[in-house]
């Protein structure tokens, strides 16, 4: 079973709320990180190393899209050592405050040779941020090729425009079988243009060296 995470570590709003570059057509805006870990659905894709990601970002009125690359390390299950993804979709606000994103994310391993590693994903997501500072969302990722589906919950609060907390709860569940639990707490700190985050991840995967508790640094910095 192949396994990746961001992530997020650059979590997708936050690259859409980048600063870019403003033109007639739409803005682009980049981003660049560097963690101790990358960890995807509670899961490390770097074999609990260090990883150096990035990517770049368009976004016209509601549509956006962009790319997000990552060195990876499957160890041995894999020789691949690049992920590179794609993705693009439309997002937007109701009348009533609620936030709705839906689109598609193509993950791809260019160096993977023979080995068929890529998939691709649907994504469907709703959020709502309260005046007092708390956030809750929901989203929901189907995987095309290998019928999987993973479902997520979070919520955070801002404390002031610089420091936020936020936790999140997912579920992964394998056509297959293998079905599995995450969870995640953690906070991000901005200062001096850099976005500074330390998070708590674990599962109930056992016997998993790549699945177990573990907890990322991450500083980020957009372009």
């Amino acid at each position: 079973m192949r396994m990746k995470f961001y992530q997020a570590g650059v979590a997708l709003a936050a690259m859409l709320a980048a600063a870019g570059t403003a033109t007639a057509q739409g803005e682009f805006s980049g981003n660049v990180s560097l963690s101790t870990d990358y960890v995807w659905r509670g899961v490390s894709q770097s074999n609990g190393d260090m990883a150096i990601s990035g990517g770049f970002d368009y976004t016209n009125g509601m549509f956006y899209a962009g790319t997000w690359a990552s060195n990876v390390d499957f160890s041995d299950a894999s020789d691949t050592n690049v992920e590179l993804d794609f993705y693009g979709g439309l997002a937007g606000e109701f009348a009533n405050g609620i936030s709705w994103d839906v689109g598609v994310i193509y993950y791809t391993y260019p160096d993977a040779e023979d080995e068929d590693l890529d998939f691709i994903e649907i994504k469907g997501a709703l959020g709502y941020a309260f005046e007092s500072g708390l956030s809750v969302g929901g989203e929901a990722y189907y995987d095309i090729d290998n019928e999987n589906l993973y479902l997520t919950a979070s919520t955070g609060y801002a404390f002031t425009d610089a420091f936020a907390v936020d936790a999140s709860v997912g579920n992964y569940q394998f056509d297959g079988g293998g079905d599995y639990t995450n969870w995640s707490l953690g906070g991000t700190y901005s200062a001096l243009g850099f976005d500074f985050d330390l998070r708590y991840w674990d599962t109930d995967i056992d016997g998993s060296d790549i699945a177990d508790e573990r907890v990322v640094f991450t500083i980020s910095r957009a372009l």
